[in-house]
């Protein structure tokens, strides 16, 4: 079971820690904070797990679920930060918005688990694959280095680290099997870190810093504050994070022969929210079931639900230990960003093979998608694209997952339910060409 269980906790760990690591360069923690978000983030990995897995009373869908800090939150996060003039302000505001947006989730759960027909696989592949693509400019300024203003920016020597970790990964990918195959990409970090002690990138001097015991202390960044245009933003991401669950608890029922009901659906809702809601209180962020364990689960036939709680147990006590939280911000931020590519990359390619399964070949759909990843990605490829904008709608808008993800479920309304609807038959062999035309050919 311990074996099992940490097995799971290092096919998720670097999931785990990227949302802070991310987050808490944007809002230029020193290397003793971030080791503290870092654990805190572990710390409440642990707490969502054992909701998810043991649960109680009608929370938690008694799967065998790892949950940890959901990618999705952390494009509109980073808006967060840059829309506030002090930044030591950041991290309290994007608190406050995810306690409202779990509360509000918690008791959406049963309605949401209702709504699921709104959510087909082109609306979440079209979401969690411009989680991915939103998230890789962040893997491309790890690599370059952790300081746009030093002169090693972007050398040719933190490119190569990079480069290196990626390869190492890639290796370990192709020619291991089992459980060096699952931690991959744990062990390109390690292997990477390794080779850019040589080169002065490595500083090891939180982890003499750190503490061997600690506590996440409540609410260690200063009170939750509570914005509106944070709390929007991060509802929509929980409205995201929601369907990705339900995606993955629909999954994971089949693998263990245990179909998920309503009512399941909803119990593993409440988990998730609650989850979210208190993982602020000991400075965490919105959690959410991770899809890469439910491979795990499929390829060792390991089904009990106890054995990730037992994984849930490591996070905790991980959290609880600050040098072993600290081990990661030994590594240099080019390494970060050579794992980083296969990471987030993994996540857009999750959502491609979401959208393979959602029907491409009709007309409807092709449209759904094309718009909607057109629409995400405007903050990533014009960043000043919407520069006349009030700034409490900036964050909003400045997070393509949340306004691809709005326009994702508008669409697919218009086209595929509401009156007047086309043709669910349209199929489609040239995405350009239209409808009527290509019956006409089939005619003739």
């Amino acid at each position: 079971m311990a074996t099992s269980g940490l097995q799971h906790v290092a096919a998720m760990y670097a999931g785990v820690v990227a949302p802070p690591l991310i987050v808490g360069a944007a809002v230029g923690l020193s290397a003793t904070e971030l080791t503290f978000l870092t654990g805190a983030c572990l710390f409440t990995a642990g707490l969502a797990t054992f909701l998810q897995t043991l649960g109680f009373w009608k929370i938690g869908a008694r799967l065998p679920f790892v949950n940890g800090v959901t990618f999705a939150g952390v494009a509109p996060m980073i808006a967060v930060v840059n829309s506030t003039d002090d930044k030591s302000d950041a991290l309290p505001v994007i608190f406050g918005a995810v306690i409202v947006a779990g509360v509000l989730g918690f008791f959406a759960a049963p309605f949401f688990s209702k709504a699921v027909r709104f959510f087909p696989p082109v609306v979440t592949g079209t979401v969690i694959t411009l989680i991915g693509i939103s998230l890789m400019p962040v893997a491309f300024g790890w690599a370059q280095g952790p300081n746009p203003t030093a002169d090693d920016y972007g050398s040719t020597t933190n490119l190569g680290l990079a480069g290196a970790t990626l390869v190492i990964v890639l290796l370990l990918r192709r020619f291991t099997r089992g459980f060096v195959k699952q931690i991959a990409v744990l062990l390109g970090l390690v292997a990477g870190t390794l080779v850019a002690i040589p080169f002065g990138a490595t500083d090891f001097g939180p982890v003499a810093d750190a503490a061997v015991i600690g506590f996440p202390t409540p609410f260690h960044f200063g009170a939750p504050q509570f914005q509106l245009a944070a709390i929007l933003s991060l509802c929509v991401v929980m409205v995201v994070s929601m369907t990705e669950s339900t995606a993955d608890m629909l999954a994971l029922g089949e693998i263990v022969e245990r179909p998920a009901d309503e009512k399941t659906i909803a119990a593993g809702l409440r988990a998730d929210t609650l989850g979210s809601a208190v993982s602020p209180l000991f400075n965490g962020f919105m959690c959410s079931a991770f899809a890469q364990n439910i491979g795990l689960v499929a390829m060792t036939k390991i089904r009990s639900r106890y054995v990730v709680a037992t994984g849930g147990g490591f996070l905790v006590l991980m959290g609880l230990c600050p040098m072993a939280a600290s081990l990661i911000a030994v590594v240099p931020r080019p390494v970060l960003g050579g794992a980083g590519v296969v990471l987030f990359g993994s996540v857009a390619a999750s959502g491609i093979q979401t959208l393979v399964k959602a029907g491409l070949e009709k007309d409807n759909n092709v449209l759904i998608v094309a718009v909607s990843l057109a629409v995400g990605i405007i903050p990533i490829t014009a960043p000043e694209f919407y520069h006349a904008f009030p700034e409490t709608a900036k964050i909003i808008l400045d997070s393509g997952i949340s306004t691809g993800c709005v326009a994702a479920v508008v669409l697919n309304l218009v086209f595929n339910h509401l009156g007047g609807a086309r043709e669910a038959d349209d199929e489609v062999t040239a995405p350009m060409e239209p409808a009527a035309a290509r019956k006409a050919a089939s005619a003739h």
